[in-house]
């Protein structure tokens, strides 16, 4: 699938068509990175303005398919190209996918602590917009996830599917 030819290696850094700083590494299915010349996933395209509920459909796509990091890339467009009033809202969901993400790579405490400071962020977000269920998001849903996800990877101490743990974006009544 994605390859080392989708940038160029200049010296120690890789650099895309336009001369810009970019890893071109390829990377497997939870961001990981892999030897040059490895077949990778698929990068997520970066830089995509998508609508909001375009945002939330593919993400929840990526998540199911046990692809949080690339998720986290499409919640990261949407933070950095939505409005000033959304952006902690799609960061929040961004470190809800990185946290799940960690998880999934068995790192424990960076894992726990993106999952809690992702479900504080869409908690506090939803209490300060008024908004519990933004773009059909069930987000005190997705708080009560990270959580209990948090205290699940902190108790067993291990690596989760990142497929079967995704969280529902629009919960149970919406999916």
């Amino acid at each position: 699938m994605g390859s080392a030819s989708a940038g160029r290696q200049t010296g120690a850094r890789d650099r895309d068509h336009e001369g810009r700083a970019r890893n071109a590494r390829p990377r497997d299915g939870l961001g990981r990175p892999l030897p040059y010349g490895t077949d990778g996933v698929e990068r997520q395209p970066e830089g995509v303005v998508r609508t909001p509920e375009q945002s939330v459909a593919e993400a929840q796509a990526l998540l199911d398919a046990g692809k949080p990091f690339h998720a986290h890339e499409v919640f990261e467009d949407a933070w950095k190209a939505g409005p000033e009033a959304e952006r902690e809202l799609w960061r929040g969901l961004a470190q809800l996918a990185v946290g799940l993400t960690h998880a999934a790579r068995g790192n424990v405490p960076g894992g726990a602590r993106l999952l809690r400071r992702g479900a504080g962020a869409v908690t506090e977000w939803a209490s300060e917009y008024g908004r519990r269920r933004p773009y059909d998001m069930d987000l005190a849903g997705l708080a009560t996830w990270a959580r209990g996800l948090a205290e699940d990877v902190e108790g067993d101490g291990g690596s989760v599917d990142a497929g079967a743990r995704a969280p529902l974006l629009r919960g149970r009544e919406a999916s």
